[in-house]
């Protein structure tokens, strides 16, 4: 399992490593999370120990809306707890029986405008534990739904990190149709996740656009572990939260990525990259980069991966 570590230099200008330890109370966790979820986590709050009805007889720890628009149900366990993944189905069950339910709760906290946005066909779940499992981490590729493994570490000096373990996409939503039923037949085929993946958006490209979109899908996905997400108006990359969102724009030949990056670190050039914030736009992320050749796509490449680091 991946693990993270973190160091500090001493007096003596040596690396000493942090110890990592767990909270003492599940709440802790819990509110420290929800205090800060739109930055950790890009969920939008909606409601605390949220009660699911006589019968599903649960609370669901937090329940959110994610920047796609995804309905999102959090659970956190202070430790590792086998039964995470019964309780995630059965809130998932729950989410997909409660449609009105939620939009009403969208519609109080968030406005009438956050509920146009809501995106049914892709719920998830975000399990964040101490630790999870091999049969954890096997289940989740299994399952339908899509459910989020994310470990957590406390240090010193107040200091929370989030990991996420495993992200796999569920067979539900429009993004992996292609790829579950490749997993489907992984015994008879040899193609893996990474060959069948961009085909499940290749169909929504222009066609004057898709030997740049998959030089640049293979730019996106370079670095590790990224899911690709195909929604309305844009093909979200995401790992514990959006990474880019890219946008085709056939009558000039161009795509355009946005970048989870802060445009105040970036030399930002005329016609080339633009600081979006405060400019309203499809997608999320701060920082436009515009792709119209090879030539673009290999300057925006120290970028995409300054944006994957960060993710």
């Amino acid at each position: 399992m991946a693990e993270l570590m973190l160091f500090r230099q001493d007096s003596d200008g040596r690396d000493v490593e942090l110890s990592g330890s767990t909270v003492a109370l599940e709440v802790e966790l819990q509110r420290r999370v929800e205090a800060g979820m739109e930055q950790m986590l890009g969920i939008r709050f909606l409601a605390s120990e949220y009660p699911t009805g006589p019968w599903h007889r649960g609370r669901i720890d937090t329940l959110g809306l994610d920047e796609n628009g995804s309905p999102v149900v959090i659970e956190y366990k202070k430790g590792s707890d086998s039964g995470v993944l019964s309780q995630a189905v059965s809130y998932l069950s729950w989410l997909d029986s409660a449609h009105h339910e939620v939009e009403a709760l969208v519609r109080k906290v968030l406005g009438a405008e956050a509920v146009k946005s809501i995106n049914w066909r892709r719920p998830r779940m975000v399990c964040i534990a101490a630790s999870f499992s091999h049969h954890d981490r096997v289940a989740v590729q299994r399952l339908p739904e899509r459910i989020d493994l994310v470990r957590y570490r406390v240090f010193e000096g107040g200091l929370l990190s989030l990991l996420l373990v495993d992200s796999p996409p569920g067979s539900s939503s429009a993004a992996s149709s292609g790829r579950n039923r490749e997993r489907g037949a992984a015994a008879s085929s040899s193609l893996t996740a990474a060959t069948v993946r961009p085909l499940a958006c290749v169909s929504l490209v222009p066609e004057c656009l898709r030997d740049l979109y998959t030089e640049l899908d293979d730019a996106l996905t370079a670095w590790g572990e990224v899911e690709v997400a195909p929604l309305q108006h844009y093909i979200a990359y995401r790992r514990l939260m959006n990474m880019a969102s890219v946008i085709f724009r056939p009558k000039h030949e161009t795509i355009l990525v946005y970048l989870r990056l802060d445009p105040d670190t970036v030399t930002l050039e005329e016609g080339f990259t633009r600081d979006m914030r405060g400019i309203g736009h499809l997608g999320t992320g701060d920082l436009e980069v515009r792709i119209s050749s090879a030539a673009d796509l290999e300057r925006a490449s120290p970028l995409i991966r300054r944006t994957f680091e960060a993710a």
